[in-house]
């Protein structure tokens, strides 16, 4: 490697890839005239009578040359060619060409450990929304990427941003200024990083519950993009939140909600009632309206108001009615079970509406 460039006479290096070709380059230097006098000069003879002037003649060369596909922005040259040639009046020169390229060191990934994060905050406008971060490994390192919505379509080459970890204990790892670049897929709906080294210990790999992506910038070939939004954190359980984006899409951060005046995509944007289609996302308003009659969000936000199952079972009696038969008997055997696990295991509220939130949100899957 001469002056940070790399150079070879192969096609390629070694655990690096080309990911720009910039052009051809070449370059000459050229011995003073008479260094070789005759016809018969070839390079034996130069080689005979000064060594060290042929070998500076070649640095020349290679110097011009290197500075040559700095210019184009290159930092490595494949295909180099290096041709000893005698010139007018019995100077000698030196040619050496090859071609341009940017290359990037090839990151290894194991999948020996792996981990996939839905991003539990969003920007509500048309930005790059990352949705999930994807950690893969082993013993050594952990690598990660993110998957992000393109909602227009976008050519992103990179972007940049602090990616936060929070884990079982609710401590939090947040890793700044990671530029994640996006070499393949561009200008797709959804596209995926390159893989980088991230700062997770593998033990650790296993203890995280949520990921948060907080963006800086992004860039794309029609210039660099600022971000200085604040983030919205979803409001959704984990568990809410995946059962959501198996229904709606991956980038469904939001249950649909309507006052008459507003309503609320999917996607999180509030969007004014005569708009049929969302401004961000594109859904229409007519295909992800709720269908269902019975208002079970409002039967479960009355149970998180009781202390103990058998208040929850009065609430769910109050509904029962309304309740379609095919769910009555998996909701009773579940505030049955609850009452008998509550006499020698204690409170089991969270558990049992954790179990009726379900039964709702698996019917309404299946829709």
């Amino acid at each position: 490697m001469a002056e940070n460039m790399m150079i070879t006479t192969a096609s390629g290096f070694e655990g690096y890839g080309v990911t720009e070709y910039l052009g051809f380059v070449s370059s000459q230097a050229i011995l003073g005239s008479n260094f070789i006098s005759g016809i018969a000069a070839n390079v034996a003879d130069v080689a005979r009578k000064d060594t060290a002037k042929l070998e500076q003649c070649r640095e020349d060369a290679e110097q011009q040359l290197i500075k040559a596909a700095k210019r184009k922005g290159a930092n490595a040259i494949i295909g180099m060619n290096m041709v000893y040639a005698p010139f007018e009046a019995g100077s000698f020169g030196i040619i050496v060409s090859g071609t341009a390229v940017k290359v990037t060191k090839h990151i290894i990934v194991s999948d020996e450990l792996h981990k996939e994060l839905y991003v539990t905050n969003y920007y509500n406008r048309l930005i790059p929304r990352p949705v999930k971060v994807v950690l893969d490994g082993d013993s050594n390192s952990i690598n990660m990427k993110i998957v992000c919505y393109n909602y227009n379509h976008d050519d992103i080459q990179a972007l940049r941003a602090d990616v936060e970890f929070t884990n079982l204990y609710d401590e939090r790892l947040v890793i700044k200024n990671v530029d994640f670049v996006f070499s393949e897929n561009i200008n797709q709906s959804v596209i995926v990083s390159d893989y980088v080294l991230s700062k997770i210990k593998s033990t650790d790999l296993q203890l995280l519950k949520d990921a948060k992506l907080i963006l800086t910038k992004y860039a794309t070939p029609r210039g660099i993009y600022a971000c200085n939004d604040q983030p919205i954190n979803v409001t959704l359980s984990t568990r809410r939140l995946e059962t959501l984006k198996a229904k709606r899409g991956i980038d469904a951060v939001e249950k649909y909600k309507s006052d008459g005046m507003i309503w609320t995509c999917n996607c999180g944007h509030v969007n004014e009632a005569g708009s049929e289609e969302c401004t961000v996302c594109g859904r229409k308003q007519m295909d992800i309206m709720t269908k269902a009659t019975f208002n079970y969000e409002e039967m479960i936000d009355r149970m998180k108001e009781k202390d103990h199952v058998v208040e929850i079972k009065d609430v769910l009696m109050q509904y029962i009615k309304e309740i379609d038969s095919s769910m009555r008997l998996e909701l009773l055997e579940i505030m049955e079970s609850g009452l008998q696990y509550e006499k020698t295991r204690g409170n089991m509220k969270e558990t049992v509406i954790e179990k009726v939130e379900k039964v709702f949100e698996d019917a309404s899957i299946e829709e």
